[in-house]
Protein backbone atom coordinates (compact mmCIF):
# COMPACT_ATOMS: atom_id res chain seq x y z
CA UNK A 1 0.00 0.00 0.00
CA UNK A 2 1.31 3.31 -1.11
CA UNK A 3 2.29 5.91 2.16
CA UNK A 4 0.59 8.94 0.43
CA UNK A 5 -2.62 9.74 -0.86
CA UNK A 6 -4.02 11.34 -3.96
CA UNK A 7 -6.33 14.22 -3.37
CA UNK A 8 -8.09 16.19 -5.65
CA UNK A 9 -11.11 19.40 -6.38
CA UNK A 10 -14.75 17.83 -6.73
CA UNK A 11 -14.29 19.92 -9.80
CA UNK A 12 -12.83 16.66 -11.49
CA UNK A 13 -16.00 15.17 -12.21
CA UNK A 14 -15.71 11.39 -11.88
CA UNK A 15 -18.36 9.66 -10.05
CA UNK A 16 -17.65 8.62 -6.62
CA UNK A 17 -18.23 4.84 -7.52
CA UNK A 18 -15.13 5.47 -9.74
CA UNK A 19 -13.36 7.39 -6.78
CA UNK A 20 -13.64 5.47 -3.84
CA UNK A 21 -12.17 2.39 -6.56
CA UNK A 22 -9.50 4.07 -7.54
CA UNK A 23 -8.82 5.66 -3.85
CA UNK A 24 -8.84 8.80 -5.29
CA UNK A 25 -10.36 11.57 -2.72
CA UNK A 26 -11.89 14.76 -3.17
CA UNK A 27 -12.79 18.35 -1.47
CA UNK A 28 -16.05 19.70 -2.39
CA UNK A 29 -16.19 23.33 -3.85
CA UNK A 30 -19.63 25.14 -3.49
CA UNK A 31 -22.24 26.34 -5.30
CA UNK A 32 -25.36 28.20 -4.68
CA UNK A 33 -29.15 27.89 -6.24
CA UNK A 34 -31.15 31.49 -6.17
CA UNK A 35 -28.94 32.19 -3.10
CA UNK A 36 -28.91 29.06 -1.06
CA UNK A 37 -25.47 27.60 -0.54
CA UNK A 38 -24.52 23.25 -0.85
CA UNK A 39 -21.61 21.89 -1.48
CA UNK A 40 -20.36 20.45 -4.62
CA UNK A 41 -20.41 16.36 -3.39
CA UNK A 42 -21.19 14.65 -6.89
CA UNK A 43 -24.94 15.24 -6.36
CA UNK A 44 -25.46 13.67 -3.24
CA UNK A 45 -26.76 16.56 -1.26
CA UNK A 46 -28.31 18.18 -4.94
CA UNK A 47 -28.98 15.62 -7.23
CA UNK A 48 -27.57 16.15 -10.36
CA UNK A 49 -31.08 16.11 -12.12
CA UNK A 50 -32.37 18.49 -9.78
CA UNK A 51 -29.56 21.13 -10.02
CA UNK A 52 -29.98 20.67 -13.81
CA UNK A 53 -34.14 21.34 -13.71
CA UNK A 54 -33.30 24.14 -11.77
CA UNK A 55 -31.16 26.32 -13.95
CA UNK A 56 -33.51 25.22 -16.75
CA UNK A 57 -36.23 26.43 -14.68
CA UNK A 58 -34.18 29.97 -14.40
CA UNK A 59 -32.65 29.83 -10.78
CA UNK A 60 -29.68 31.76 -10.60
CA UNK A 61 -26.33 29.86 -10.18
CA UNK A 62 -23.05 30.85 -8.44
CA UNK A 63 -20.19 28.81 -7.43
CA UNK A 64 -17.66 29.35 -4.87
CA UNK A 65 -13.52 27.84 -4.26
CA UNK A 66 -12.15 26.05 -1.45
CA UNK A 67 -10.66 28.22 1.14
CA UNK A 68 -7.53 28.00 3.14
CA UNK A 69 -9.41 26.21 6.34
CA UNK A 70 -11.55 24.31 4.42
CA UNK A 71 -7.99 22.68 2.64
CA UNK A 72 -6.21 22.13 6.04
CA UNK A 73 -9.04 20.46 7.47
CA UNK A 74 -9.61 18.22 4.73
CA UNK A 75 -5.61 17.28 4.39
CA UNK A 76 -4.54 17.50 7.93
CA UNK A 77 -6.14 13.90 9.27
CA UNK A 78 -3.92 12.40 6.00
CA UNK A 79 -1.13 14.13 7.69
CA UNK A 80 -1.64 13.35 11.23
CA UNK A 81 -1.80 9.55 9.81
CA UNK A 82 1.97 9.64 8.26
CA UNK A 83 0.67 10.03 4.72
CA UNK A 84 2.19 12.08 2.33
CA UNK A 85 -0.24 13.88 -0.09
CA UNK A 86 -0.03 15.04 -3.57
CA UNK A 87 -3.81 17.27 -4.73
CA UNK A 88 -4.46 18.14 -8.14
CA UNK A 89 -6.29 21.46 -8.43
CA UNK A 90 -8.82 22.79 -10.52
CA UNK A 91 -6.71 25.30 -13.33
CA UNK A 92 -5.76 28.37 -12.07
CA UNK A 93 -6.68 29.31 -15.69
CA UNK A 94 -10.65 29.93 -14.56
CA UNK A 95 -9.85 29.63 -10.38
CA UNK A 96 -8.05 30.83 -7.55
CA UNK A 97 -8.54 27.89 -5.49
CA UNK A 98 -4.49 26.90 -6.25
CA UNK A 99 -3.70 30.24 -4.03
CA UNK A 100 -5.66 28.99 -1.11
CA UNK A 101 -4.64 25.25 -1.77
CA UNK A 102 -0.74 26.69 -1.66
CA UNK A 103 -1.22 28.87 1.48
CA UNK A 104 -2.88 26.29 3.35
CA UNK A 105 -0.21 23.62 1.96
CA UNK A 106 2.54 26.23 4.24
CA UNK A 107 0.64 26.15 6.73
CA UNK A 108 0.51 22.47 7.34
CA UNK A 109 4.40 21.88 6.30
CA UNK A 110 5.41 23.86 9.06
CA UNK A 111 3.22 21.94 11.69
CA UNK A 112 4.30 18.35 9.79
CA UNK A 113 7.96 19.44 8.16
CA UNK A 114 8.63 15.45 7.65
CA UNK A 115 5.58 15.38 5.55
CA UNK A 116 5.23 15.76 1.82
CA UNK A 117 2.61 17.85 0.36
CA UNK A 118 2.44 18.74 -3.24
CA UNK A 119 0.11 20.77 -4.89
CA UNK A 120 -0.14 20.57 -8.70
CA UNK A 121 -1.81 22.93 -10.70
CA UNK A 122 -3.51 20.69 -13.41
CA UNK A 123 -4.49 23.72 -15.57
CA UNK A 124 -7.39 20.92 -16.45
CA UNK A 125 -11.03 20.92 -15.43
CA UNK A 126 -14.12 17.99 -15.46
CA UNK A 127 -13.25 15.15 -16.69
CA UNK A 128 -9.66 16.72 -18.14
CA UNK A 129 -8.88 17.17 -14.79
CA UNK A 130 -10.32 13.58 -13.66
CA UNK A 131 -7.98 12.23 -16.52
CA UNK A 132 -5.02 13.22 -15.00
CA UNK A 133 -6.44 12.34 -11.49
CA UNK A 134 -6.56 8.64 -12.91
CA UNK A 135 -3.92 8.31 -14.50
CA UNK A 136 -1.91 9.26 -11.30
CA UNK A 137 -3.75 6.42 -9.53
CA UNK A 138 -2.51 3.94 -12.15
CA UNK A 139 0.99 4.69 -11.29
CA UNK A 140 0.41 4.82 -7.96
CA UNK A 141 -0.62 1.32 -8.21
CA UNK A 142 1.93 0.28 -10.62
CA UNK A 143 4.00 1.14 -7.66
CA UNK A 144 5.30 4.42 -8.25
CA UNK A 145 6.55 6.99 -5.77
CA UNK A 146 4.68 10.06 -4.94
CA UNK A 147 8.01 12.22 -6.23
CA UNK A 148 7.06 10.08 -9.49
CA UNK A 149 3.68 10.98 -9.91
CA UNK A 150 4.67 14.69 -9.30
CA UNK A 151 7.29 14.61 -11.59
CA UNK A 152 4.75 12.83 -14.46
CA UNK A 153 2.07 15.63 -13.59
CA UNK A 154 4.12 18.42 -14.14
CA UNK A 155 5.53 16.79 -17.06
CA UNK A 156 2.35 15.86 -18.62
CA UNK A 157 -0.46 17.56 -17.28
CA UNK A 158 -0.92 19.96 -21.47
CA UNK A 159 -1.03 16.59 -22.96
CA UNK A 160 -4.33 16.33 -21.75
CA UNK A 161 -6.68 17.49 -24.38
CA UNK A 162 -10.58 18.83 -23.60
CA UNK A 163 -12.87 20.00 -25.66
CA UNK A 164 -16.68 21.04 -24.62
CA UNK A 165 -19.66 21.64 -26.69
CA UNK A 166 -23.57 23.11 -25.93
CA UNK A 167 -26.28 23.90 -27.77
CA UNK A 168 -27.24 26.34 -25.20
CA UNK A 169 -26.01 29.44 -25.31
CA UNK A 170 -27.77 31.24 -22.65
CA UNK A 171 -24.74 30.40 -19.59
CA UNK A 172 -21.80 31.08 -21.73
CA UNK A 173 -23.23 34.76 -22.49
CA UNK A 174 -23.83 34.79 -19.01
CA UNK A 175 -20.50 34.02 -18.00
CA UNK A 176 -18.83 36.46 -20.76
CA UNK A 177 -17.28 33.23 -23.02
CA UNK A 178 -20.23 34.37 -25.32
CA UNK A 179 -20.70 38.01 -26.44
CA UNK A 180 -24.47 39.05 -26.34
CA UNK A 181 -24.80 39.89 -29.71
CA UNK A 182 -22.94 37.06 -30.74
CA UNK A 183 -25.09 34.52 -28.43
CA UNK A 184 -28.36 36.20 -30.36
CA UNK A 185 -27.31 35.28 -33.67
CA UNK A 186 -26.05 32.19 -32.92
CA UNK A 187 -28.64 31.14 -31.20
CA UNK A 188 -30.89 31.83 -33.98
CA UNK A 189 -28.56 29.82 -36.85
CA UNK A 190 -28.50 26.89 -34.40
CA UNK A 191 -24.90 27.62 -34.44
CA UNK A 192 -22.71 25.38 -30.92
CA UNK A 193 -19.40 26.72 -30.11
CA UNK A 194 -16.94 24.33 -29.24
CA UNK A 195 -14.23 25.02 -27.31
CA UNK A 196 -11.27 23.61 -24.87
CA UNK A 197 -8.83 24.36 -22.54
CA UNK A 198 -5.55 26.27 -24.15
CA UNK A 199 -2.40 25.62 -22.39
CA UNK A 200 -2.61 28.54 -19.89
CA UNK A 201 -5.79 26.20 -18.27
CA UNK A 202 -8.00 28.68 -19.86
CA UNK A 203 -11.76 28.38 -21.48
CA UNK A 204 -11.23 29.26 -24.81
CA UNK A 205 -13.62 29.16 -27.70
CA UNK A 206 -11.89 27.52 -30.68
CA UNK A 207 -14.66 27.06 -34.02
CA UNK A 208 -18.62 27.81 -34.20
CA UNK A 209 -20.59 25.21 -35.74
CA UNK A 210 -23.88 25.09 -37.34
CA UNK A 211 -26.08 21.94 -35.14
CA UNK A 212 -25.17 19.03 -32.75
CA UNK A 213 -24.34 16.64 -35.02
CA UNK A 214 -21.61 18.25 -36.69
CA UNK A 215 -20.15 19.31 -33.66
CA UNK A 216 -20.01 16.06 -32.52
CA UNK A 217 -18.52 14.84 -35.58
CA UNK A 218 -15.95 17.41 -35.44
CA UNK A 219 -14.85 16.99 -31.85
CA UNK A 220 -14.41 13.18 -33.20
CA UNK A 221 -12.00 14.50 -36.02
CA UNK A 222 -10.15 16.55 -33.46
CA UNK A 223 -9.45 13.69 -31.23
CA UNK A 224 -8.25 11.85 -34.22
CA UNK A 225 -6.18 14.52 -35.12
CA UNK A 226 -4.29 15.07 -31.42
CA UNK A 227 -4.95 11.86 -29.93
CA UNK A 228 -1.54 10.12 -28.85
CA UNK A 229 -1.76 7.29 -31.86
CA UNK A 230 -4.28 8.51 -33.95
CA UNK A 231 -6.71 6.02 -34.62
CA UNK A 232 -4.57 3.39 -32.78
CA UNK A 233 -5.01 5.38 -29.43
CA UNK A 234 -4.67 2.76 -26.59
CA UNK A 235 -5.17 4.84 -23.54
CA UNK A 236 -8.60 5.94 -21.24
CA UNK A 237 -10.89 8.72 -23.02
CA UNK A 238 -13.35 10.26 -20.56
CA UNK A 239 -16.65 12.29 -21.15
CA UNK A 240 -18.90 14.41 -18.92
CA UNK A 241 -22.68 15.60 -19.97
CA UNK A 242 -24.59 18.05 -17.77
CA UNK A 243 -28.16 16.25 -18.10
CA UNK A 244 -28.35 15.46 -22.04
CA UNK A 245 -26.92 11.27 -21.89
CA UNK A 246 -28.69 10.75 -25.24
CA UNK A 247 -26.26 13.25 -26.76
CA UNK A 248 -23.21 11.53 -24.74
CA UNK A 249 -24.38 8.34 -25.70
CA UNK A 250 -24.24 9.41 -29.25
CA UNK A 251 -20.89 10.54 -28.81
CA UNK A 252 -19.22 7.45 -27.02
CA UNK A 253 -20.80 5.04 -30.06
CA UNK A 254 -19.04 7.79 -31.94
CA UNK A 255 -15.35 7.47 -30.65
CA UNK A 256 -15.76 3.75 -29.88
CA UNK A 257 -16.71 3.19 -33.29
CA UNK A 258 -13.46 4.99 -34.22
CA UNK A 259 -11.28 4.38 -31.51
CA UNK A 260 -11.43 0.43 -31.23
CA UNK A 261 -7.89 0.03 -29.07
CA UNK A 262 -8.75 2.09 -26.33
CA UNK A 263 -7.74 0.94 -22.84
CA UNK A 264 -11.31 0.47 -21.26
CA UNK A 265 -15.13 1.00 -21.88
CA UNK A 266 -15.61 4.74 -21.96
CA UNK A 267 -17.84 5.85 -18.80
CA UNK A 268 -20.44 9.01 -18.99
CA UNK A 269 -19.43 11.23 -16.21
CA UNK A 270 -21.89 13.80 -14.96
CA UNK A 271 -20.44 17.28 -15.10
CA UNK A 272 -20.59 17.92 -11.50
CA UNK A 273 -22.64 21.88 -10.37
CA UNK A 274 -19.14 24.10 -10.07
CA UNK A 275 -18.45 23.59 -13.56
CA UNK A 276 -22.11 22.98 -14.50
CA UNK A 277 -23.16 26.53 -13.33
CA UNK A 278 -21.25 28.16 -15.67
CA UNK A 279 -22.35 25.86 -18.46
CA UNK A 280 -25.72 24.86 -18.12
CA UNK A 281 -27.26 21.72 -19.37
CA UNK A 282 -26.71 20.49 -22.72
CA UNK A 283 -22.78 20.42 -22.49
CA UNK A 284 -20.74 17.64 -23.66
CA UNK A 285 -17.00 17.03 -22.95
CA UNK A 286 -14.47 14.99 -23.79
CA UNK A 287 -10.68 14.30 -22.81
CA UNK A 288 -8.06 12.22 -23.82
CA UNK A 289 -4.56 12.18 -23.99
CA UNK A 290 -2.68 13.60 -26.94
CA UNK A 291 0.53 16.42 -28.23
CA UNK A 292 1.16 18.80 -25.83
CA UNK A 293 -1.09 21.89 -25.76
CA UNK A 294 0.80 24.82 -27.22
CA UNK A 295 -1.87 27.52 -27.81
Amino acid sequence: MADYVITTCSTQDISDARCERRNIKYVSFHFEIDGKQYPDDNGKTVPFKEFYDAMRNGAMTKTSQVNVEEYEGFWEPFLKEGKDIIHICLTSGISGSINSANIAKDNLSEKYPDRKLYVVDSLAASVGMGLLVDTLADLRDEGKSIDELYEFAEKNKKRIHHWFTTPDLTYLIRGGRVSKAAGFIGTMMNICPLLNVDYQGKLVSREKIRGKKKVYQRMVQIMEEHAEGGLDYNKKCFIGMTDCLEDAENVVSMIEGKFTKMAEPMEIQWVGSTIGAHTGPGLIVIAFWGDERVN
